[in-house]
């Protein structure tokens, strides 16, 4: 029999509760240092020496820039464990077309609703071109800004414990929507990856026919500066592991990246209306990614002892029951607030990936909250309904970056230009204020640049 789940409890009535979900977050920040001691042996292995994941990345993406192909075949090796070839590293077209003819024809139905779910959302949120007119007499000043799908994206899919097509989906199908022509998909080479039917079928049923098999932070160097048989891409999206997240912060710069990815996180924000066993199923459901967070926030103490026993209880029917425990234990908390304002106040510090409104109200309790990456209403709206089917992608910031970023959407493989366009009688009207900043700025070039155009 397990021992009683041990999950940190945070009475704010008692306890420094800001301090102790300060310490919480930090637990959960991106700062490189989520890795088991497994890990760390083997990097010992690999490099002879105890490299910081940091350091690793940095060794990694700097061989695969200057030795370019050879390198990549050889870290593929190294932490793949995979004999690659030039040949075997694309998949082909036949090989897409083997599995899609392979598939179960209900899974390809499944996913077929899921791309039109995700298609619909994105193509309604996706920026269009917007333009101002100002006219005065013969003066015309046109502006507009305009906005262009990026040419080429690269996707990192994971496949190292599971196979994610609905990974895929919330990346691919966004940036399809967005109009990027060339996607270029990076998967483990392992049975998850991309030797796993499912996924293949998936790329093949969306119309992704550019599918490499390489993973980690490898593959994402050579997304970003290109190697022979995989050309350079202007942005890198997906989630990965601790390396696959440091190689994307390392190649920033040299391409843009969607966000620095660390482990799943859910808050749930509950009142006296939320099922206590509904409640435990969301905390678990996040937990189970192993690293992942859950945490309860409520107002309502005897809450607390009704979700910990559903919690004990569901977690001894799960398959993966053990790695979620551990994942509560270690990140997870159970939050008695005084009030609805301080339950939304400490949601805020926490800023997390997930946010699920578990209250009779759910609209009033949105009006109080500020950062989350995505925000489920109602009790009968779980995270998995985002994770999987509703259409806003899964793609999401975590460790508190939900402060100031966002989720992934069409608009993110987009780009835009500002277009100015003035004729001489809106410049002649316009000319005194860019005197006028120009010498107070001390660039003179910049007025005589208006000035040359209108003694003539």
């Amino acid at each position: 029999m397990s021992e009683p789940l041990k999950m940190t409890r945070i009475n704010c009535a008692e306890d420094d509760a800001t301090k102790l979900v300060d310490e919480l977050r930090e637990k959960l920040s991106p700062r490189g240092d989520i890795v088991s001691e497994a890990g760390r042996q083997r990097t010992i292995e690999l490099f002879g020496e105890p490299l910081s994941p940091q350091q690793v990345v940095e060794r990694i993406c700097t061989d695969v820039r200057e030795q370019g192909l050879p390198a990549l075949l050889d870290y593929s090796q190294k932490l793949d464990r995979a004999d690659m070839t030039v040949e075997a590293i694309r998949v082909t077209e036949p090989e897409l077309e083997a599995a899609h003819q392979a598939a179960d024809p209900n899974f390809l139905a499944t996913i077929a609703r899921i791309r039109d779910n995700v298609a619909e959302f994105q193509q309604a949120v996706l920026s269009q071109d917007a333009s101002v007119v100002r006219e005065s007499g013969d003066a015309k000043i046109e502006l507009r800004q305009r906005y262009l799908p990026l040419q080429r994206v690269g996707v990192c899919i994971p496949g190292g414990a599971a196979a994610y097509p609905s990974t895929l989906l919330m990346t691919a199908v966004p940036a399809k929507t967005a109009g990027v022509e060339e996607i270029a998909i990076v998967v483990p080479p392992t049975d998850f990856g991309g030797y796993n039917t499912d996924l293949l079928a998936t790329c093949h049923e969306i119309g992704v026919k550019e599918v490499y098999r390489v993973g980690g932070a490898q593959a994402v160097a050579s997304l970003a500066y290109g190697v022979e048989g995989i050309a350079r891409v202007d942005k890198i999206v997906g989630p990965g592991n601790l390396f696959v997240a440091l190689a994307k912060q390392y190649v920033f710069g040299e391409v843009d990246i969607d966000s620095i990815a660390g482990p799943s996180e859910v808050v749930v924000l509950a009142d006296s209306s939320a099922r206590a066993d509904f409640v435990a199923s969301d905390l678990i459901s996040q937990a189970e990614h192993s690293p992942g967070s859950g945490v309860l926030i409520t107002w309502h103490p005897e809450l607390i002892d009704q979700v910990q026993e559903h919690l004990e209880s569901q977690l001894a029917q799960l398959p993966r029951g053990d790695l979620a425990r551990q994942s509560l234990e270690d990140y997870g908390a159970l939050i008695v607030a005084r009030d609805e304002e301080e339950a939304a106040a400490l949601t805020d510090l926490l800023a997390p990936e997930h946010l699920h409104i578990s209250t009779a109200d759910p609209e009033a309790m949105l009006a109080r909250v500020r950062n989350a990456g995505a925000i489920f209403m109602g009790h009968y709206t779980p995270v998995a309904v985002g994770d999987y089917v509703a259409g806003p992608s899964h793609v999401l910031p975590t460790g508190g970056t939900a402060r100031f970023a966002n989720g992934l959407c069409s608009n993110d493989f987009l780009k835009r230009s500002s277009v100015i366009s003035y004729n001489a009688e809106a410049l002649q009207q316009g000319a005194d204020d860019v005197r006028a900043m120009a010498a107070k700025e001390g660039l003179t070039a910049h007025s005589a640049s208006v000035d040359i155009r209108l003694d003539h």
